[in-house]
This record gives structure tokens, sequence and C-alpha cells, in this order.
């Protein structure tokens, strides 16, 4: 499933996100950042509450992914859309990526530090693909879409998440799985036989 990429289509021009944020941090035009809590709530002397920082990221997502479907060659729709769709559009997500992920035949393949650069492309994160994934697939919802046609909660976009997370540990030598919070040990204290005071 090659991936028909549209001649730089706007949204691209702002990939600058800080390291392992999610790349589509700043894709919304100009227009959409003024967006405020307060054109959607009745006008009234109290203060408008601010959209949490989620809230204003999961726009900036939705919009993002709906300029991709425009620029799709040829355009989808909303309704069109698939779980294949929304895979293209994750490893075209990918040329905008940040986190070196080593091939198999690299010399780093599994170390944390290399010690030296490499040929080894850059690709989306797999944390930042996870947490994209989460907020589309709310927004969806959000924007009338029924949850059983949801395409970002499709088992091929599930199944290539863990794929994902599964090679970035093995290349990148991080290991993604939780680490089990030990219990503290109570740390006894024996007094020296120096504190019992001088000897008689």
């Amino acid at each position: 499933m090659d991936l028909v990429s549209p001649p730089a289509p706007p949204h691209t021009a702002g990939y600058s996100s800080p390291t392992h944020a999610n790349p589509i941090a700043n894709t919304t035009a100009t227009s959409n950042s003024s967006i405020s809590a307060s054109s959607s709530s009745p006008s009234n002397s109290t203060t408008p509450t601010t959209p949490s920082r989620y809230e204003n990221q999961k726009r900036r997502d939705w919009n993002t992914f709906c300029q991709y479907l425009r620029n799709h060659r040829p355009p989808l729709s909303l309704p069109m859309c698939s779980g294949a769709h929304v895979l293209e559009f994750l490893r075209y997500l990918d040329q905008f990526g940040k986190t070196k992920v080593h091939n198999q035949t690299c010399p780093f393949f599994g170390l944390p530090n290399p010690p030296a650069p490499c040929p080894c492309p850059l690709r989306q994160a797999w944390g930042s693909l996870d947490a994209l994934i989460g907020r589309l697939r709310a927004a969806y919802e959000e924007h009338g879409g029924r949850p059983e046609a949801n395409p970002f909660g499709a088992r091929a976009v599930r199944i290539y998440l863990r794929e994902v997370r599964d090679f970035q540990a093995k290349a990148r030598g991080v290991s993604y799985e939780k680490k089990r919070k030990r219990p503290k040990q109570k740390v006894t204290v024996t007094p020296s036989p120096s504190d019992s005071g001088p000897n008689e």
C-alpha cells in the first residue's frame, strides 16, 4: 500500500516540534489558532475557560488529518476513510519524524546511545503515534462518527502500532514495558559502638 504523497501540502510546513513531541503540534493555520472557548460559550460576564492542552492538540491533529484527506489523490471524504487510510497517514507522517530507528543491518541496531552517526532513517516515535491515534479516535466520535465505524480503532491500526513499538524497542534498545515499582525497603540504622558513649 504505497502512499501517493500530495505535492507539498500546506500543512507540512510547520512540522517543527520539541523532541519526541507529536509532530503535528504546529500544523494548524493561523486562523485556527485564534479560536478560543469563548466562541462556543454564550456571551456573559464570566471569564471564558481556556481549552486544555489536550483539547488544543486534539483539534490541531483533527485539522491536520482532514487536510491530509483533502490533499489525498484522489481526495477522500471522512465517511470513505478506513483503517487502511489511517495507516497511510501514519506512514506519511514518518517523513517528519525526529526519532532515529536503526535498520537491522546497522551496527548500532539495539544500542540505546549510538557512539556515532549512521544513515538510518528518522521516524515518528511509537509513543507519539500511539497518543496521536488516541486523540484522533476521540475527535472522530466528537465530530459525529459512529464508534463501531471508527477507522482509528481498526484492528489493523492496533496491530501496526504494536509492530512499531516492538521494532523500535529492538532497534533502539529501549524497553517500552512498564517497570514495576519496587516497594520501598525500610532501612534500619544500627548504632555503631562509638555512638554508645565512652567506654569505662
